[in-house]
């Protein structure tokens, strides 16, 4: 076995450690992200383990997790540093009640300029500077996880924004000048992929594609998550639940909404999957009352197939 092989490996089975089942291709690519120092975009449907693979690896290297949330209107001021303008307010108050003082052994209108100058800079210093995930990322001195999460809901300014901090891992602030990564923050960007990222931005990352897991993974994921469900039950809900995703509904069950279905059936104390506790417990797999509407009558059909 190579280093490569034996590193994959061991980072397959850390995260196997934080309860994060997954392939052969995810562990490949978050192995090449740290190697090469190259941001992930992690795409595929909802809930099937783009975010959890961020928290997953701040586990596994002992890194901080730093988390931006996506949405339209983000800017630099929410992702990477506000002014406190507050904090800045009341020491101009403080100024403005020693400006006498102050100015009192200047000569003339130009020393007196040249010296309130030297004080405005102050306010556009490290202790006015409220630094936020972006930022708080390159200044991380081990190293931090940063998640931008959702980033397909952001604008494509916000995108274009992003692409230095991607490139380089360094941001352009004007007040302070260029600031760069004490230590290169491992990246990951997740998409739903509710529109299409740029270009540009793809180019920047590694592409990872995590789809809905093949019956083996699943049930892998059910018998580490969810001990406490008999393997015969573990069985039939991995079946039932693949038959559910081959109908057309507007949201399939991902992983996430599986773990929540055999929790439910453990509470239950259910022993065997029934058409009537499929029944009463369907509004935990499906997310819109027209997809249980689709898939109630049709549910001894679907056990029947998956047999």
């Amino acid at each position: 076995m190579s280093d490569a092989e034996q590193r994959m490996s061991a980072l397959n089975s850390g995260l196997a450690g934080t309860g994060y089942i997954c392939g052969d291709d995810v562990t490949t690519a978050v192995y090449l992200a740290q190697a090469l120092e190259k941001p992930v975009l992690v795409e595929g449907p909802p809930g099937v383990g783009k975010t959890e693979l961020a928290r997953a690896m701040a586990s596994v290297t002992g890194r901080q997790l730093l988390r931006l949330q996506s949405y339209e209107g983000l800017d630099e001021g929410r992702a990477l540093y506000e002014w406190k303008y507050g904090k800045q307010l009341l020491y101009t108050q403080v100024l403005r009640n020693r400006l006498g003082a102050l100015l009192a052994d200047t000569e003339d209108l130009d020393a007196a300029v040249g010296r309130l100058d030297g004080l405005g800079g102050g306010f556009f210093s490290e202790p006015f500077l409220d630094a936020r995930p972006l930022l708080q990322a390159l200044r991380a001195e081990q190293g931090a996880v940063l998640l931008i999460d959702e980033v397909d809901k952001s604008d494509p300014e916000f995108e274009a924004f992003l692409l230095e901090f991607l490139a380089d891992f360094q941001v352009t602030i004007p007040e302070f000048g260029t600031v760069e990564a004490t230590t290169a923050p491992l990246v990951f960007l997740t998409s739903n992929a509710s529109r299409e990222l740029s270009d540009a931005l793809k180019r920047r990352c590694l592409h990872l594609h995590i789809p809905y897991p093949d019956r083996a993974l699943e049930r892998r994921i059910l018998e580490q998550r969810v001990p406490d469900l008999g393997e015969r039950l573990r069985e039939e809900v991995v079946a039932f639940v693949h038959g559910l995703r081959e109908l057309d509904l507007r949201k399939r069950p991902a992983i996430s909404e599986t773990l929540d279905w055999a929790r439910t059936l453990v509470l239950l104390q259910a022993e065997r999957l029934d058409a009537d506790v499929v029944r009463r417990t369907l509004n935990v797999l499906l997310k819109f009352q027209d997809d249980v509407e689709l898939a109630t009558p049709r549910i001894r059909e679907i056990q029947a197939r998956q047999r």
